[in-house]
């Protein structure tokens, strides 16, 4: 079959006719799995302070504290799902055989005692039972402001299928007269810094003996560690830094460790609390900052501290033949596969995500600190990015899924010497108890009356349910928030015939001989709209070629001819449109791939069946 240009050179970016077989595995590489944005809800979860115990279920008789349908529906997590699928990634875990599990933040929903205290449970018991070493760092969700936050949501689901608000402080939201009495429970604040530490201080947050190296930013020892000078430098009084022209002290809970021989891993907290413009004067005042979701931004202008602590890091491990990687919550490269200044073109400033995108200064900084690999979050997007400085230095920049979202999954690195790293990226569709809140989104679902697809609750596995979820998050928030310009009406309620034919003043018969294959039915292309394609561009912007088995692969034939099509119209809109669809399939190995760090270099392997 006779193929468009851009189609062939596209293709042949994709796993399925781009690989290598991955060679024979070392006798005992260390292995290391990611688990991003987990975001924790207790959907089992049993209030210190309330007889409240959430609504029945009548699937299993038992009671759950869960958020509405709609609300999950409207979020770029899902709240209640995520509880069975990280446990079922924890499981998969224990098949492999893998002893290093690190969550590089938002491991909690938004670190309410409720939740820290019901994943500190489950981390305790894979760590007693098979023997599994965790470590974490912080992302924004966990502490959402530095210090601890009066806080609770509106959108718990109650009886008869109606919101249910559950606040830690009464008078906190104004409710209306029709709605459900609020639940009042301190278990539901957001928690900071040092409550969050407390309780998960096993899981690297403090050096523990068997430890074969631990220190912080501002610990003084390199040469002289010892178990008792770590400690010491463990305090969070001596983890500090001033944030901000007001010099207010805020905690910084970035730390180096050495779980295993010659293994060091870098955990950078990047969270950035900005100071407000009117300070309470009260120490400790969450109220006195902002949320910290811009992420490495503010590194640059706030924490410059931590580049200089990663090149002394950098080096050090150079020196004493250790392998690094760095991780935080944060990316450090363009997560959109470069394809950011299109999206800002064509939507406006600080659509799509695009306030979170790195400025190319951090890769630099980082990359000249001596950072080569760093794995991150925050942004429930599977993605490679990698940048090459002009002084030579690549940092290879691994974006780990969500369990929260699509395509949910999580990574595992493969150590197989100083040099070769090899990415493995585990897809969890099949979940066991995905579906064993549906009765209680029924209820929902008769409640509200329509609105939301119901055909949600009709999926086979936990895959299709959160390729649903993504479906619903596009129809009811980014397009009324994202696509709402006249180009963007245009484009969703199109057909792909009337997309094809856009600023053409020739006939069909001409187009047909200008784009050749078999034959160019332009039939077919009327069998889906602007809407479709959009769909499934959001599927190759979240889970980059992994996307590909869910897209219909004569329809992705008819996208690419589409993009190339418009790529060369003069409307500037839709002209952008077409050469980021293009784009977004152009990106880096984000699969299955091996790295090179003496030679910079990518390649990509064979998908793991």
């Amino acid at each position: 079959m006779n193929k468009p240009l851009a189609y062939i050179s596209v293709i042949l970016l994709l796993p399925l006719l781009a690989c290598t077989e991955t060679r024979t595995a070392d006798q005992n590489p260390v292995q290391i799995a990611f688990m991003a944005d987990v975001h924790l809800q207790d959907i089992y979860g049993e209030f210190t302070d309330t007889d409240y115990r959430g609504v029945l279920n009548p699937k299993t008789g038992r009671h759950n504290t869960i958020r509405t349908m709609e609300a999950q529906l409207k979020s770029t997590r899902l709240f209640n799902e995520n509880y069975f699928a990280f446990l079922a990634a924890l499981d998969d875990v224990v098949k492999r055989n893998i002893k290093l599990v690190v969550l590089p933040g938002d491991f909690s929903d938004d670190g309410q005692p409720l939740n820290i205290r019901a994943l500190r449970k489950i981390l305790d018991q894979y760590s007693k039972q098979h023997g599994i070493t965790f470590l974490a760092t912080t992302g924004n969700h966990d502490p959402v402001r530095p210090f601890t936050k009066e806080a609770g949501k509106k959108d718990f689901l109650g009886i008869k299928g109606m919101p249910q608000a559950i606040i830690s402080k009464a008078g906190l939201y104004e409710l209306g007269a029709d709605q459900l009495s609020p639940i009042i429970s301190t278990d539901i604040k957001n928690w900071g810094y040092a409550e969050i530490l407390q309780e998960l201080r096993a899981f690297g947050f403090f050096p523990q003996e068997d430890f074969l190296y631990w220190e912080t930013p501002f610990s003084k020892y390199n040469d002289t560690y010892s178990f008792e000078a770590a400690q010491e430098a463990s305090l969070l009084e001596n983890r500090k830094y001033a944030n901000g022209e007001a010099g207010l002290l805020v905690p910084d809970v970035s730390y180096l460790i050495e779980p295993v021989e010659d293994v060091w891993l870098l955990a950078l907290d990047a969270n950035v609390y900005l100071p407000k413009d009117r300070l309470s004067g009260i120490n400790g005042n969450p109220d006195d900052f902002g949320g910290a979701s811009v992420g490495y931004n503010n590194v640059l202008t706030h924490k410059k501290y931590l580049i200089s602590w990663a090149k002394n890091v950098s080096q050090r491990a150079k020196k004493q033949g250790k392998t690094l990687i760095a991780f935080s919550h944060y990316p450090m490269v363009d997560f959109n596969d470069d394809a950011s200044g299109m999206m800002e073109n064509l939507l406006g400033e600080g659509k799509m995500q695009l306030q979170r995108v790195p400025r190319e200064e951090v890769a630099t900084a980082f990359a000249d600190a001596g950072i080569q690999i760093h794995v991150g979050g925050h942004v429930h997007i599977n993605d490679t990015g990698i940048r090459t400085t002009e002084n030579g230095n690549t940092l290879f920049n691994i974006q780990v899924p969500s369990l929260a979202a699509y395509m949910p999954g999580y990574k595992i690195l493969t150590i197989h010497s100083e040099k070769e790293i090899e990415v493995e990226t585990v897809v969890m569709d099949e979940v066991m108890g995905f579906d064993e809140l549906f009765p209680l989104y029924q209820m929902e679902w008769d409640y509200l009356k329509q609105i939301w697809k119901r055909d949600i609750l009709k999926v086979n596995n936990y895959g299709e349910f959160t390729e649903w979820h993504l479906k619903e998050l596009v129809r009811m928030r980014f397009i009324p928030q994202d696509w709402n310009s006249d180009f963007a009406k245009a484009l969703l309620h199109s057909t792909g015939k009337e997309l094809l034919l856009r600023g053409r003043k020739d006939s069909q018969k001409s187009m047909a001989q200008e784009l050749p294959g078999d034959s160019l039915n332009l039939k077919s292309f009327e069998e889906w709209t602007g809407f479709d394609m959009l769909i499934d561009f959001y599927r190759l912007r979240n889970a980059d070629e992994l996307a590909l088995k869910d897209i219909d692969e004569n329809r992705m034939d008819q996208y690419i001819r589409l993009a190339t099509h418009m790529s060369g119209i003069e409307d500037v809109s839709f002209n952008t449109w077409g050469q980021l669809f293009l784009k977004t399939l152009q990106g880096q190995p984000a699969d299955h791939f091996r790295i090179a760090l003496d030679a910079g270099t990518i390649e990509r392997l064979s998908p793991i069946q």
